[in-house]
């Protein structure tokens, strides 16, 4: 009896044991693990909204995100589809994106809360880009040869959040026109150029650093021309406009007859005001001290102007104005 009372007493010993030891292997893992996700040192996805795959901004915001993928490893920073430059200031101030890239002159318009705005748009410049310049194009053999001939006319502007058609109102005002005298259809720059080539529309508009893809797919098979605004109301126009200039598209970028003079317009990476000023200035300094970089990936690149970089249409993050300031 004695015998059978300490074999019990052993057996109830493993027993504890073994449940001991059980719990400690089931609590383990939880005394080590944090509570939550430990992101220390760890790169922030960042998003740059763009436009459509066929202008020149998307492939400006892929490059933008590799130069600055390689020298900084704060963000991962990623190219994203959107409507364009009108719709950029929008979404960096909603937080939808990190960055932007848009024009001067929208830029301006959403800063100040003018329209095409209905409100101030939290955003400020981390630097000048490239200039994109405003194609109002169509085939070589149309008889439309003026901005006049445009009455009636179906005019592709690219898509309905973008930069061409803040551009194109103020030139048809010049000439006492609207969008009420055109026949406007609102499409992805790929998508309008390709109409224009079968027929379907008359003109295309692209606000775009040269060459833009949407415009090289078509004189791939066809021959094209630039619709010019006159000189005397290009000078009208810059004189108004501050955020525009004249532009010269060289002939045999698009297999032209001659140089035509457009115009222009600078373009600008944005964020929120409320970015934190270490990772905004390392996003600038990232990006403007590999510029040389940036124009071996991306041919639009190589028409920045490294003079210019921080005369933005409207205030530097204190970031940028910080790198600016000491390079």
């Amino acid at each position: 009896m004695k015998r059978f009372k300490t074999s019990l007493k052993v057996l109830s010993l493993i027993i504890a044991l073994v449940v001991v030891a059980a719990g400690c292997a089931q609590k383990g893992p939880e005394t080590e693990t944090p509570e939550g996700p430990d992101t220390s040192g760890k790169a922030v996805q960042m998003g740059i909204a763009t436009a459509t795959v066929g202008g020149a901004y998307y492939p400006m915001g892929q490059a933008i995100a590799s130069v600055v993928n390689a020298h900084y490893d704060g963000v991962v920073l990623n190219a994203e589809v959107t409507n364009g430059a009108l719709e950029n200031n929008r979404l960096v101030n909603d937080g939808e994106a990190a960055l932007g890239i848009t024009n001067a002159d929208l830029a301006y318009y959403a800063y100040n809360g003018q329209k095409p705005y209905d409100a101030k748009q939290d955003i400020v410049a981390l630097g000048n880009l490239h200039p994109s310049v405003f194609h109002i194009i169509t085939l070589a053999d149309s008889p439309i040869n003026s901005i006049e001939d445009l009455k009636g006319k179906r005019v592709a502007c690219g898509p309905a959040g973008g930069a061409s058609i803040g551009i194109m109102e103020n030139i048809l005002a010049e000439y006492g026109m609207s969008f009420d005298d055109i026949i406007p259809s609102y499409l992805p720059y790929s998508d309008g150029y390709t109409q224009m080539a079968d027929g379907n529309v008359d003109v295309a508009l692209a606000t775009s650093g040269y060459p833009a893809a949407a415009v090289m797919e078509v004189t791939a098979t066809k021959k094209i021309k630039f619709l010019e605004v006159e000189p005397d109301v290009l000078k009208r126009m810059l004189d108004k406009y501050p955020y525009y200039t004249d532009a010269i598209v060289p002939k045999d970028v698009y297999k032209l007859d001659s140089d035509v003079t457009v115009i222009g317009i600078s373009n600008v990476l944005v964020c929120r005001s409320d970015m934190d000023e270490d990772l905004a200035y390392n996003i600038a300094k990232a990006l403007y001290d590999n510029v040389a970089e940036l124009k071996e990936i991306n041919k639009t690149a190589e028409q920045i102007d490294e003079t210019k970089l921080s005369e933005t249409s409207i205030p530097l993050h204190p970031g940028a104005q910080k790198y600016f300031d000491e390079r």
